[in-house]
């Protein structure tokens, strides 16, 4: 009788083989590995300190300087209020979270850590998939802070409140953007693959190139360019914005469309280019 037992517990306590593997698929396994690593990395590195740390103080500078300083929209000429400044430096948090993108590519080749990154897990889509994980991470942790910067900073100025009732909407697009630019950054490092090159490429586009095209081309054209579907997601104006730019304006939801067909693109670029370089 206890032999009996003794079988019927050991047989219970056995492993099917086929559900574990069902469970946990070698796909699955390399790149909750390849997650966990990268998530590590991103915490060990000072840069990523550095950028959180400032999206942070812009975010609260910036609302200081128009509570202050500038106290009057130069668009509508009315005081500046709390409603239409907390989500401000969004913009430029949108530029750096682009820059800390392409660094968390580009420093591995520098540093000469990606062949160590290949070699230990040699499927080259899933390390662009963990990094793009993480880089969407970064990136809506950047864009968070900024904004609770940008509220710390209009309380502080003293600002009225203003109008709050699109807070929550434009919070949320505000986040998509950030989160979207951090990817497209990762994908500009792919391609790039240097650290200097990559960022002044992004830092020259967004300030100068795309500017200039919006100048050249047609509307319908132009609100296809990833820093003026930016400025729709925040609902901001640029320095070239014309009647017709302003009424050929996508919706948010296009916007967020633009932005993130350029993140994939530049990401399926980059990975392509991974692939044939380094096989």
């Amino acid at each position: 009788m206890n032999t009996i037992t003794h079988l019927h517990t050991a047989n219970s306590n056995t492993t099917n083989p086929s559900t574990a593997t069902a469970d946990s698929s070698p796909f699955a396994r390399d790149l909750r590995a390849a997650v966990r690593s990268e998530w590590i990395k991103l915490r060990s590195v000072r840069a990523t300190a550095i950028f959180v740390g400032l999206t942070t103080v812009i975010g609260v500078g910036m609302a200081l300087i128009l509570g202050k300083v500038v106290e009057t929209d130069p668009y509508d000429h009315l005081p500046f209020t709390i409603g239409n400044t907390f989500l401000v430096s969004s913009w430029l948090t949108t530029l750096f979270a682009m820059v800390a993108g392409t660094l968390l590519f580009t420093t591995e080749v520098q540093h000469g850590t990606l062949a160590g990154a290949l070699t230990s897990r040699p499927s080259k889509p899933i390390l662009v998939a963990a990094k793009a994980a993480m880089a969407a991470v970064l990136g809506f942790v950047m864009g968070a802070l900024g904004i609770v910067g940008g509220l710390v900073g209009g309380v502080a100025s003293g600002m009225d409140t203003g109008d709050m009732s699109g807070a929550v909407s434009g919070v949320a697009w505000a986040l998509v953007l950030t989160t979207l630019a951090s990817v497209l950054g990762l994908g500009v490092g792919l391609v790039v693959r240097h650290s200097a090159a990559a960022v002044t490429s992004v830092l020259v586009w967004a300030l100068a190139v795309e500017t200039l095209v919006r100048g050249m081309v047609s509307p319908t054209v132009s609100r296809r360019l990833p820093f003026t579907a930016a400025h729709g997601l925040l609902g901001t104006r640029a320095a070239t914005d014309t009647p017709e730019t302003l009424a050929a304006a996508f919706s948010n939801v296009q916007n967020a469309a633009v932005i993130g067909v350029w993140a994939a693109a530049a990401v399926a670029i980059g990975t392509a280019i991974l692939i044939r370089q380094d096989s």
